[in-house]
């Protein structure tokens, strides 16, 4: 084993995320943003930005891992060493997190113009959603291993950071997000408005005509119902909301109430029939009173199953052996078993937040709160790096690659080593023939190249 080798890519598959950056407008758009009159750098604030979401999106977890990168100098050029980054990082001020998320908005709506077939439906039960666009929102607690600033003991009796963002189910980007200390609440109402405002923002203007929003219980506050209840009202726009919802005595109460024969069955994911659910809808069954305390055409629905062996039950459930939960929609169309299997979609935001984990969210490098801040806003610009990859790259021959998650698509793609050449002044980047995707690779680059620029 020597250490003599040249020639020699390790990552070669960031090249591509790199690349996808700069066709889709994504770098000069930051550049704007990061702009500082009067003063030259010598290394690009946007081109840095990008760096380290391309670094995120690759699997770095510390910004001393930018010098993956700058291994690759002979592809990608000069790239800024972790003093600039650091360097890079502090100079975001608020106001630029602002121009940051325009910027972003600007981009998305370049990106969503060239998706092949349009921006994907979201799927419910085997069914498509059409043209709705479906935001989840919710928090995770990210633990801290020192003392940072604003970190706080959470509600799951660790430390450190209590996050709250929004993705986007049809297309897996992460929109919006904010940086909470860990003792933030989990129903924040201020919190929930501020994070879906900017996620709304972050979808182009011509899809947001039919929007859902779904949470689970910890958006069930009268704020945030209120509050989407006016965006549906906004002239052109729609919007449905199906949220979690706790089981009062007052919904106990009217679980009693419901005849046996109105419980119809749930299904599942596929559509079928859900062995040992039911579903029925308790809005009628309510006392006025209480509803009137509600925004007007709120639905309530729950759902009953039989537990797991070994779950725990509540004295309510324990009666009857069901376990009962309930959500609130305002959703006016649609049999009570698609609306709660569409509500229990919701869950896929798990998924979201683990591979926001994956890709930076896992860990804040900072001690001060502002840096963590704009290490937060680099991860899901990191996270649309790899939907936009998936959306734009992986067609084609590049489809085996589209439905790999952020670790396999690493693992196949953007870890793929290769062999850099120069002839005819050109750079060849060789990567290993008896590589298993090989074709799929050498695709994704061939369609990230082919992306217009914006105008």
């Amino acid at each position: 084993m020597t250490a003599d080798g040249v020639g020699v890519v390790a990552h070669a598959g960031s090249v591509a995320t790199r690349l996808l950056a700069d066709r889709t407008g994504l770098t000069g758009e930051l550049s704007k943003a990061m702009v500082r009159r009067n003063f030259t750098l010598v290394h690009d604030r946007g081109r840095v930005l990008v760096d380290v979401a391309v670094m995120l999106a690759a699997g770095g977890e510390a910004i001393a891992d930018i010098d993956v990168l700058r291994h690759q100098g002979g592809v990608l050029g000069p790239v800024a060493s972790p003093p600039t980054v650091w360097r890079a990082l502090d100079e975001v001020t608020a106001g630029r997190l602002r121009k940051i998320a325009a910027a972003r908005a600007r981009v998305r709506r370049h990106v969503w113009a060239q998706l092949p077939g349009g921006v994907p439906a979201s799927k419910v039960a085997g069914t498509d959603l059409d043209e709705v666009i479906v935001l989840d929102v919710d928090a995770t607690v990210v633990v801290a291993h020192s003392e940072k600033e604003h970190a706080a003991a959470t509600f799951k009796r660790t430390f450190g950071y209590h996050p709250i963002g929004v993705w986007c189910d049809n297309t897996q980007e992460f929109l919006a997000g904010k940086l909470r200390a860990g003792s933030a609440g989990s129903n924040t109402t201020a919190d929930h408005i501020e994070v879906l405002t900017d996620a709304i923002s972050q979808v182009p203007g011509g899809h947001r005509k039919k929007l859902l929003i779904r949470s689970d219980g910890a958006g069930a506050s009268h704020g945030l119902l209120n509050w989407l209840t006016e965006q549906g009202r906004v002239r052109g726009r729609s919007v449905d909301y199906s949220i979690g919802f706790a089981l009062t005595d007052k919904l106990r109460d009217a679980i009693d109430l419901v005849p046996k024969k109105v419980w119809t069955p749930a299904i599942d994911a596929d559509g079928g029939i859900r062995e040992g659910g039911d579903v029925a809808e308790l809005t009628g069954l309510i006392d006025p009173a209480v509803l009137a305390k509600w925004p007007e055409g709120m639905r309530v629905i729950v759902r009953r199953e039989r537990p797991h062996p070994g779950a725990q039950l509540s004295l309510f459930e324990e009666r009857d052996g069901w376990r009962y939960q309930a959500f609130v929609t305002n959703t006016t169309l649609g049999q009570l078993a698609f609306l709660e299997a569409r509500h229990r979609a919701h869950a896929r935001v798990e998924d979201r937040i683990r591979h926001a984990k994956d890709t930076g969210l896992g860990r804040f490098p900072s001690r001060e709160f502002d840096i963590n801040q704009t290490w937060l806003t680099l991860t899901m610009i990191a996270a649309d790096l790899v939907a936009w990859t998936r959306l734009l790259g992986c067609v084609g021959d590049a489809a085996i690659l589209a439905s790999c998650e952020p670790k396999a698509l690493r693992y196949r793609f953007l870890h793929v080593p290769a062999r850099l050449t120069r002839s005819a002044r050109r750079r060849r980047l060789r990567i290993p023939q008896s590589w298993p995707w090989a074709a799929a690779v050498v695709a994704v680059f061939a369609n990230i190249a082919a992306i217009p620029q914006p105008a």
